[in-house]
């Protein structure tokens, strides 16, 4: 028997800020509400998870189930009921990121942007912020406008930022907002109008990118 997410939510607090502080390094980073709610249940666990939830939790994952694969690369990435192993975290990643979950791919990608558990790989990164990115993953929309902005990984690209940046704010992320705002000053005004209707494309193409 899998234990529900619903049942590691207790007394996480503590762990999720430091799996933000380790794992991101974005701690004031804006989330929208929704976002914020998915980003805590699926990092519910109980700080005295039991060897037989983790069994359990092992068990889900040889069947394939890319949620709870995720979540063990969690667990080994901040030392939460297991012994802390980034790199075993990075594989389980890996795995999930590859069944299309989009915390995986996200997760993947700040691996490789920070080179924690794997060469710092700028190339990578994107690749894996665009994948989560392309499923609605807001964070990974703000970071792959960030990459673009920087030319990290990607050539440098102002209307490409400016329109992550853009599909970003509208899943209610009040730093990409920013983000585009103070890029909007440095572009013309048919940069600009050609980053809005790229946007209003590729929404209409792939309405995933809205999120839930």
């Amino acid at each position: 028997m899998f234990y529900s997410w619903a049942s590691f939510v207790n007394n996480t607090v503590m762990k999720a800020l430091l799996s933000v502080a380790l794992l991101l390094a974005f701690c004031a980073h804006a989330w929208s509400k929704d976002f914020m709610v998915e980003y805590h249940e699926r990092r519910g666990w109980l700080k005295s998870a039991t060897p037989k939830q983790i069994a359990d939790l092992r068990k889900t994952t040889e069947k394939g189930d890319p949620e709870t694969q995720f979540t063990l690369g969690l667990a080994y990435a901040i030392g939460l009921g297991v012994p802390e192993d980034v790199k075993k975290a990075v594989k389980w990643y890996r795995i999930a990121a590859k069944q299309e979950d989009r915390w995986a791919q996200y997760y993947l990608g700040v691996m490789y942007d920070n080179g924690n558990g794997v060469p710092e790989y700028d190339k990578e990164a994107v690749k894996w912020y665009r994948k989560a990115a392309e499923q609605g993953h807001v964070l990974a929309q703000y970071y792959l406008g960030v990459m673009y902005e920087k030319g990290d990984g990607i050539i440098e690209d102002k209307v490409q930022a400016y329109v992550w940046w853009n599909i970003a704010q509208a899943n209610e992320d009040e730093d990409a907002k920013k983000k585009k705002a103070i890029l909007g000053e440095m572009m013309n005004k048919e940069q600009i109008a050609k980053a809005q209707d790229l946007s209003a494309e590729m929404l209409k193409a792939n309405p995933k990118l809205m999120g839930d």
